[in-house]
């Protein structure tokens, strides 16, 4: 069972609708970095990241992660570990995912542009939670309610579902 996802800002999943956020410049077939778009396409979901400070170990089939004080995401594209997990402090410009706010108490991991990773494709493409009831466009990620993406992830079977993201419906 596939998670859609369309521009209108809404996601069909075995059976039920979800409101979500998607990136500020929409939804682009050729993503690249710092453009603010979504990207078009199929995606699987690698793992599960949590704040274990606010929340217990979601329950999933995904790997779960607790997110540290040092977790960050690289996102300079030129440099080696370009769109992956690194430690803090780090050499190259990095996303933290230790925030004040409450947007990557639960992040999942898609794995846009990560085998191989392509140097400026866009990276730290994400699903995580959003500031609800405005639903603020993101930075390229897919965001849903707390309670929303709790569901998406307890359902989620890693093995058959994926997450498809369309421009339109």
């Amino acid at each position: 069972m596939d998670l859609v996802v369309y521009k209108e800002g809404h996601a069909h999943y075995k059976g039920t609708v979800y409101r979500c956020a998607l990136g500020r410049s929409g939804i682009k077939a050729n993503k690249s970095e710092g453009d603010g778009a979504s990207p078009s396409g199929v995606f699987s979901l690698l793992e599960v990241m949590y704040r274990n400070d606010r929340h217990k170990a979601p329950v999933t089939k995904l790997p779960c992660t607790p997110i540290k004080k040092t977790s960050g995401w690289c996102d300079a594209p030129k440099d080696p570990a370009y769109n992956r997990l690194v430690s803090a402090p780090y050499r190259a410009s990095f996303e933290t995912l230790y925030r004040d706010d409450k947007l990557y108490d639960l992040v999942v991991v898609t794995n846009h542009n990560s085998n191989p990773v392509k140097s400026g494709a866009g990276s730290a493409i994400f699903m995580h939670v959003t500031n609800a009831p405005e639903y603020p466009p993101t930075e390229g990620c897919i965001a849903f309610t707390l309670t929303d993406l709790l569901e998406i992830i307890s359902l989620w079977q890693p093995q058959k579902d994926r997450l498809v993201i369309k421009r339109s419906t």
